[in-house]
């Protein structure tokens, strides 16, 4: 009754092209030798490889898996996470000494494998090596070179329209050579031209502690303001060992409201004091500012705070300046690099741990051999086990372990610019001068402005 009409379809004329391109893309075990397993999340898991045929000493790559199911009684496929899109999209664009480098993805059994350079270290397993193990606190040389190079990072990923939105020390990872690398741009957005605003598909951005005080209030138009507040979390958090702001996080309700995040205010209150409209004019706008009003009113403890924890008039300043309550007072990046605490003695190093010396150093990040891990890889072999220890990573993307270590600068760290190939004027790390220790390189042999290889376009 019904005619066939599958003989009389035309041949697709590209299958055999697909097919052909298929078999000749290599897979990921023929690509690179898994070392081990670092960790999982809710993104999928994280492998340590090296390409296959490089010498034992070859460079080092973290392998991010992304899950390509729906976990349930039923699996089925989901496609490509908004995450996994705009980290590749953002990743594939930028480049940076300061920013993880993204070396390539694979597509494979509809997974998606993205290639990172290594990082041995993060900023989390930084505080949690002082406070549980050596129990001191954490140099001041070091603590500069910290921030400084996370400011680099992020005066790079401005310059670029990029709002990283999600900065916290499990996201900042550090090189075995010191060298800071700011990973996991999967909520990151771009802000020039966006295809849609950035509160749409995106309620709640910054892990809680991290948050700044417009996103709590409910603000939807917010700038790269956040970004800074972060980096005022991440510093506080470095010179104590704990958050600074540790509130607990109201949950999202069955019709996904945001609620009103009333003990992570509470926190910020209590040590930057309530905020008056007089020095935050648009507080008043605020969609929470009536259930704030509602709370209880503190005085202001943060030069207290710092008498403790940073001990420098000049740290404090600094620390007062990324805690402004106003996002439009509150201190750019490339302000924050010129700032005289990273004037004032130690003055930071391009090689964060140059002045740290054995058992002072963090350890190795933990790897493991569990089969379960290791098999998810298609077609995965039989590994052998290293001689890793460490705490286990809560980073999921990794950076390079490429560059050498430098000495303690010479010069004046927060003055003058350095072009790249984006005209970014960035603060140059180079000024931070090339020492003798740990196999420096020079620093004439180098890009050190970074550059946008071309402008990423992402909702």
């Amino acid at each position: 009754m019904f005619e066939d009409w599958s003989n009389t379809l035309p041949p697709d004329p590209m299958r055999a092209y697909r097919a052909k391109k298929d078999a000749a893309r290599r897979t990921v075990q023929s690509k690179y030798s898994i070392l081990g397993f670092i960790s999982s999340g809710t993104y999928g898991r994280v492998y340590k490889a090296k390409a296959r045929g490089d010498p034992e000493d070859g460079l080092l790559y973290a392998i991010k898996k992304f899950k390509p199911d729906k976990e349930g009684e039923v699996v089925t496929y989901t496609g490509i996470s908004q995450s996994a899109i705009r980290e590749i999209a953002l990743n594939r664009e930028i480049n940076h000494e300061n920013v993880v480098a993204l070396r390539e993805v694979m597509l494979e059994d509809k997974s998606i494998y993205m290639v990172f350079d290594y990082a041995e270290h993060d900023f989390l397993q930084v505080i949690h090596h002082h406070s549980q193990t050596l129990r001191c606190n954490i140099q001041m040389a070091v603590l500069k070179s910290l921030i400084f190079q996370l400011l680099n990072g992020v005066l790079y990923l401005h310059t670029c329209h990029i709002l990283h939105r999600d900065l916290k020390p499990a996201n900042i990872l550090i090189t075995a050579n010191g060298v800071v690398k700011i990973a996991d741009l999967g909520l990151a957005r771009l802000t020039y031209e966006p295809l849609q605003p950035l509160f749409a598909g995106d309620k709640v951005v910054v892990t809680i502690w991290y948050r700044a005080p417009e996103l709590l209030m409910g603000a939807k138009h917010y700038n790269k303001a956040v970004d800074i507040w972060a980096v005022g979390c991440v510093l506080a958090e470095l010179a104590s060992l704990r958050p600074i702001f540790k509130g607990e996080e109201a949950k999202l309700d069955n019709k996904k409201n945001v609620p009103f995040q009333k003990d992570q205010l509470l926190k910020i209150f209590e040590i930057l004091g309530t905020p008056e409209v007089s020095e935050w004019p648009g507080l008043k706008n605020m969609p929470e500012y009536q259930n704030m009003k509602r709370l209880d009113r503190f005085k202001d403890r943060l030069f207290d705070w710092c008498q403790q924890k940073l001990k420098s008039r000049d740290g404090y300043d600094f620390l007062r300046k990324l805690f402004s309550y106003d996002p439009d007072k509150r201190l750019t990046a490339r302000e924050a690099l010129d700032q005289k605490w990273f004037q004032e003695e130690p003055r930071p190093t391009r090689n964060a741990f140059i002045s740290m010396k054995g058992q002072q150093l963090p350890p190795q990040r933990r790897i493991t051999q569990d089969d379960a891990s290791t098999t998810a890889l298609p077609n995965a072999a039989p590994q052998v086990t290293q001689p890793n220890s460490g705490k286990a990573a809560s980073a999921a993307s990794f950076a390079s372990v490429g560059i050498g270590g430098f000495a303690a600068p010479s010069g004046n760290v927060g003055s003058a610019a350095y072009g790249g190939t984006a005209a970014y004027g960035g603060m140059g790390m180079s000024r931070l001068g090339v020492g003798s220790g740990n196999g420096g390189e020079s620093t004439s042999n180098r890009t050190a402005g970074g550059s946008s290889k071309k402008k990423a376009r992402l909702g």
